[in-house]
């Protein structure tokens, strides 16, 4: 029940979620309001309704501000570098003792598809296999296990980036499956175990560079001594846009609002775990 609440309660956080609250809240106090209104035509009365409703009406002006904000390239650029320039990747990456690439990145080998599939995060188990090849660490450790009542059925995910990554060269005597993890604390928390288990202290973590800073914190926080090397970053350098390029960036996109959302999710997960002391 605590996974579904996780997963539930964020929505109407959310820029989507929020806004399609606060308008449905607003048509409903409108619906309420026709009900009891006789005096205005049916052809006047909602025009009428908006005007004497200052509460509705502000509603649904507060939602539109929060549609078009968030799905403008401008704030979404810039709201995901404050979260992904906290761990830039160095010019020169240390040594470690494994490699721990924590999940989400793949889609599991059910028909149609006709073998497991990346989505954008798969860069982490393409960075991870191609440092481990390298020689930055002599191990790789996948995470991840898969909720089937999220319409996720098939194997754990960290089988999908197991089969990947040998698919990529790394030896199967390498590549060390973590099963059970939900999320990153779990990651975190049965990593853990794992490193300890084989007298580990030292690890490369890979994930996204917008999910570094919750990550870093979380295993800093069980005592996972990690090396942030990030990837599948959604911001880069010199993509300022000019000239017409620039006006677009003033109009709302779908991929504007989706990384508006995955940077939001980010920082209230980063709250969320700092408020229970995961992080």
């Amino acid at each position: 029940m605590s996974l579904f609440l996780s997963k539930l309660l964020p929505l109407f956080v959310y820029p989507l979620g929020l806004s399609s609250l606060l308008i449905t809240i607003a048509l409903v106090n409108l619906l309420w309001r026709s009900k009891r209104s006789r005096n205005a035509s049916n052809s006047n009365k909602l025009i009428s309704l908006f005007k004497k409703n200052r509460f509705a009406s502000t509603l649904i002006g507060i939602a539109l501000v929060i549609l078009l904000l968030s799905s403008n390239e401008i704030f979404s650029k810039w709201l995901v570098r404050s979260l992904e320039w906290q761990y830039l990747p160095s010019a020169d990456i240390p040594q470690a003792e494994a490699i721990v690439i924590l999940g989400g990145g793949t889609r599991p080998r059910i028909a149609p598809r006709p073998w497991y599939e990346v989505n954008e995060a798969g860069d982490r188990i393409l960075y991870g296999s191609w440092l481990y090849k390298q020689g930055k660490a002599p191990l790789i450790i996948v995470t991840g296990g898969r909720a089937e009542w999220l319409g996720e059925g098939g194997n754990p995910e960290s089988e999908d980036m197991a089969a990947i990554a040998e698919f990529l060269g790394v030896p199967p005597r390498a590549i060390i499956q973590e099963l059970q993890s939900f999320n990153t604390r779990d990651n975190a928390i049965n990593t853990k175990q794992i490193l300890v288990k084989r007298g580990i202290n030292k690890i490369l973590l890979v994930t996204s560079a917008l999910h570094m800073p919750r990550s870093m914190e979380i295993f800093r926080k069980v005592g996972v001594e990690s090396i942030a090397v990030p990837t599948d970053f959604l911001s880069v350098q010199n993509e300022n846009s000019k000239g017409l390029a620039a006006v677009l960036d003033l109009l709302p996109t779908v991929d504007a609002l989706r990384n508006t959302t995955n940077a939001i999710k980010e920082y209230i997960g980063l709250l969320v775990y700092q408020l229970a002391g995961w992080a």
